[in-house]
């Protein structure tokens, strides 16, 4: 007996019939590999917002040729922020997406100095937004001095010696 190819794909997919389909050689691997998803934008995002739970949803991705290098997982894109326009219905490349920024330029933050033993702390303003772990220049707010300092977890400034 033979059958086409799209209804030993059809007889896979329900279930029981898949091993004995698939141990006589009729359905392809492809056919009974793991469904894969992908992150997709219900609306569109524009560069800078941050992306919420109501803005992405997970779909069935049905081309097999389709690329890598999108997300999989809503939890991968929530609280992120697009670095390019993202279009409703398109995957969502992860290399688009970055963490939001933990200074922001012209906002007031505290800057600290260790030195020896003490700690010296002054109020400052980024000259930039940053990330946690950027080097950021900060105009001291009392002296009007630049500095540079690495962002804290914690959001402060620890500013760098000469």
């Amino acid at each position: 007996m033979r059958f086409s190819r799209n209804y030993a794909v059809n007889l896979a997919r329900s279930g029981a019939v898949s091993v004995l389909l698939f141990s006589a050689g009729m359905v392809p691997q492809t056919a009974l590999a793991a469904t894969r998803y992908a992150v997709v934008p219900t609306a569109t995002i524009f560069p800078g917002e941050i992306i919420g739970a109501g803005r992405v949803t997970e779909v069935e991705v049905t081309n097999p040729n389709l690329a890598g290098g999108y997300a999989t997982d809503v939890s991968d894109v929530i609280g992120k922020v697009s670095k390019r326009t993202l279009v409703p219905g398109r995957t969502i490349p992860v290399g688009s997406l970055r963490e939001p920024f933990a200074v922001q330029r012209g906002s007031t933050m505290r800057m600290t100095v260790n030195t020896g033993g003490m700690t010296i702390s002054a109020a400052g303003t980024p000259l930039q937004d940053a990330m946690v772990g950027d080097v950021v220049r900060m105009r001291n707010l009392d002296t009007g001095v630049i500095v540079s300092g690495t962002v804290m977890a914690d959001g402060t400034v620890e500013v760098m010696q000469k």
